[in-house]
């Protein structure tokens, strides 16, 4: 059985670490910010820990190979992209989960970084997965398309979430203020609250698919998705370069056909002030263990992690510890070195 890490593992991690490092000599802490417990980046997140974590020194593991010797790596709920950011510039966070067109702006201070000066302590480690724009809305709210939104209660997400601000660019493609709607910032979790009570018409949430907030509510035949297409999707993509037309299959989620929307890339990000052996070390453990974590099962979306897609719309350069393992396996793009 797969090893769950909670919400509260900051206190758990520092137990772990001081009882370990009497065993296993010196033993660093490495902590992954995810975003929340309803999302895809916490269940990936804890994934990802187990896959690179090896606080007591084994040297046989099962299922999955051993992780890097001495690592501790605790997935952390957060609110996404954007907090994650923050919490690496702080120290709060060695790494974390973003969305490639947060990352970019919050490296180069443009786009809703602009005026606030290059977040440059953030490097790469990889491109993981695709993820899509759900505009999730309730039956018998009458939204039928975007610009229905207008007049509604709609939830864009907490603030910190790589969903608020997308979901802003979105909005005003299709000419939306937030003030044309009643505007709600809660989390998916209290978003589905909010759902069941109806207290919400609809909710964005950036997610790669099968989203457990969406798929939750899905099942018990609550609400719809509305696509996310045509001229002014196109205009979004066309102004935002990180964002690429995207379909969600029929029967991802019960009783829902085939949607048309956007994604982005999820990007795993890291520190500039981790070290670059110790940043080798846990990208050559964390993809040579994927074969054997995909096996075991698990969320969809592992099967989407793969060393083809490492380098898909990765918008900040490599750590140049991860430069060097892709280096030494002949998978590095020239074009995507540290600086």
């Amino acid at each position: 059985m797969r090893l769950k890490l909670g919400i509260g593992m900051s206190a758990m991690a520092a137990v772990i670490l001081t009882a370990s490092a009497a065993f296993a000599g010196e033993t660093k802490l490495f902590r992954l910010g995810t975003g929340g417990i309803s999302g895809t980046y916490y269940p990936i997140g804890q994934v990802v820990a187990e896959v690179i974590s090896n606080p007591l020194n084994k040297t046989e593991c099962a299922p999955i190979p051993c992780g890097v010797p001495g690592l501790l790596a605790v997935g952390q709920a957060s609110n996404g992209s954007v907090s994650n950011i923050a919490g690496i510039e702080s120290r709060q966070l060695e790494s974390g989960f973003s969305q490639s067109d947060i990352a970019h702006w919050a490296r180069t201070g443009t786009g809703n970084y602009r005026g606030d000066g290059k977040k440059s302590d953030i490097s790469s480690i990889a491109s993981l997965y695709m993820e899509d724009v759900h505009l999730v809305v309730r039956k018998g709210s009458g939204i039928k398309n975007v610009r229905d939104l207008i007049g509604k209660n709609v939830s864009l997400d907490d603030p910190g979430s790589g969903t608020l601000v997308d979901a802003r660019t979105i909005l005003e493609a299709y000419g939306i203020d937030e003030e044309d709607m009643s505007v709600h910032y809660v989390k998916p979790a209290a978003a589905i609250k909010k759902m069941r009570e109806g207290d919400l018409d609809a909710f964005f949430v950036i997610a790669g698919f099968p989203s457990k907030a969406v798929a939750e509510l899905s099942e018990e035949g609550l609400i719809s998705l509305i696509d996310i297409s045509g001229p002014r999707a196109r205009l979004v993509a066309r102004e935002n370069s990180f964002f690429s037309d995207q379909v969600i299959p029929s029967g991802v989620y019960e009783g829902i056909g085939e949607v048309r929307t956007l994604s982005v890339a999820a990007l795993w990000i890291v520190s500039n002030q981790v070290s670059k052996e110790r940043v080798y070390n846990i990208t050559k453990t964390f993809w040579e263990n994927m074969p054997a974590t995909r096996a075991e099962g698990g969320h969809p979306k592992l099967s989407d992690i793969t060393l083809d897609t490492a380098f898909d719309s990765l918008s900040v350069p490599l750590h140049a510890g991860a430069e060097q393992y892709y280096r030494e396996i002949g998978r590095l793009p020239g074009q995507l070195v540290s600086n």
